[in-house]
């Protein structure tokens, strides 16, 4: 069985996060996102190249929690897809475009001081797979 993947987003919010509702009274958030980019150096070192900016959107639960918890400057991590759409530009025609949609989010562990708060009552759900044992050798 193949391991269940997304892209992934790691950057830092760059605007705060603008919440809006959709025609269907959902929730729906926007916010503009930096992502740090760096050149690997044929001597092994790594060179800070200019941040690239990108639109980044959720809807519903995760609109929520990125509206209530996120603000300019956190650092995050997000998986998610790209989302291509087609806008009209004044003389020019029609441009693609792309946003990130968030799936799930949370800020980047690397970068961020926080405090687990687990919750007591829940039990960690912890598959029942069978652990290898090493054969047993007689004495």
């Amino acid at each position: 069985m193949t391991i269940p993947t997304q892209l992934s987003l790691n950057g830092f919010v760059v605007t705060a996060p603008d919440l809006r509702f959709t025609a269907a009274g959902k929730e729906h958030v926007k916010v503009r996102v930096g992502v740090e980019q760096w050149r690997h150096e044929t001597d092994g070192s790594f060179t800070k190249l200019d941040a690239t900016y990108h639109d980044m959107v959720a809807f519903e639960s995760v609109a929520r929690e990125i509206y209530a918890r996120f603000q300019r400057g956190d650092s995050f991590v997000a998986s998610g897809y790209v989302h291509e759409y087609e806008v009209e530009a004044e003389g020019t025609g029609s441009v693609i475009r792309e946003e990130f949609v968030a799936r799930k989010i949370g800020h980047s562990a690397t970068r961020t001081n926080y405090v687990v708060q687990r919750r007591t009552h829940q039990q960690p759900q912890v598959a029942s797979e069978p652990v290898p044992q090493a054969p047993v050798v007689g004495l």
